[in-house]
């Protein structure tokens, strides 16, 4: 069965949600992954369908139009200054939209702290029928694959999985033979794109710089086949799951446009899978 791919919201960053929908179907995406979780970034966008009726309204109808389901929604983070029950309202709007999964990371290395934060937040999207997938990076609290692992086991919930990105994989060293040794029961969907080999610059996590790490996980994700990483190990490893692709490109989307950086994303990971045999 051939892979299913989502966009990610951070691949064409500051899109509203109904033009993030008409360019996912357009570029030949079969889901679509929205930003609906206030982020408290200054000057970035917020796009809240809990709090704007009309902007709930505009992106359900996008989606009955465009024939595209909504996969997961972010980002719910797990942060000692933000307060995880706003989130909530979120999980609610996004599952009447049809959404299955929440995607979160953290930004503490107080275990105690975070392994509670996290047990909240699956039981809230439980209530909603979602499942919560946590993504490991090397400079956040939870840095590599096995503290994921670690995470998902101490919490204990059925809807609790962990989160591979592609790009953070290979910075976090992890390999594909150790993705084959993980049990399935652990991944729900992935995040792709491509990058440098690293890791690149030095990672201060309670004080965080504008590294080369940093900006090219923000501004600067190489296409799939373009970069450094084994992307081909990482995905054979975990068969049968979606990809979402979260390729953010500031270069790339100045150069083609958000349509033609999306188009471009989906089109050359499939040329890139094809050539090598891999569904």
């Amino acid at each position: 069965m051939a892979r299913k791919y989502s966009l990610a919201y951070l691949t064409i960053p500051g899109t509203n949600p109904m033009d993030q929908i008409r360019i996912a179907k357009e570029a030949g995406y079969d889901y679509v992954s929205l930003r609906t979780i206030p982020m408290h970034l200054p000057g970035e966008p917020e796009f809240l369908l809990d709090k704007d009726p009309e902007l709930f309204e505009a992106t359900k109808k996008a989606l009955k139009e465009y024939d595209m389901p909504l996969m997961d929604i972010e980002l719910a983070r797990v942060r000692p200054d933000l307060d995880i029950e706003e989130y909530e309202p979120a999980f609610e709007k996004a599952a009447e939209l049809g959404g299955t999964d929440v995607l979160g990371s953290i930004w503490t290395r107080d275990k105690a702290f975070y392994v509670e934060k996290v047990g909240r937040i699956c039981e809230m999207a439980k209530k909603y029928g979602l499942n919560y997938n946590v993504e490991f990076l090397p400079w956040a609290g939870v840095r590599n694959l096995q503290e994921d692992i670690t995470l998902v086991d101490t919490v204990g919930a059925d809807n609790l999985y962990v989160m591979v990105d592609t790009l953070h994989a290979g910075r976090a060293g992890v390999t594909p033979d150790e993705l084959k040794r993980t049990p399935k029961k652990y991944f729900h969907f992935m995040h792709l794109c491509d990058g440098p080999a690293g890791p690149d610059g030095d990672v201060v996590l309670d004080n965080i710089k504008d590294d080369l790490m940093l900006y090219t996980a923000r501004e600067a994700r190489y296409y799939v086949g373009e970069g450094d990483i084994n992307i081909a190990g990482l995905v054979e490893a975990l068969p049968d799951l979606p990809l979402s692709i979260e390729l953010p490109n500031l270069e790339a989307i100045r150069k083609y446009g958000v349509e033609g950086h999306a188009k471009n994303c989906i089109d050359k990971a499939k040329a890139y899978f094809a050539e090598r045999g891999i569904e």
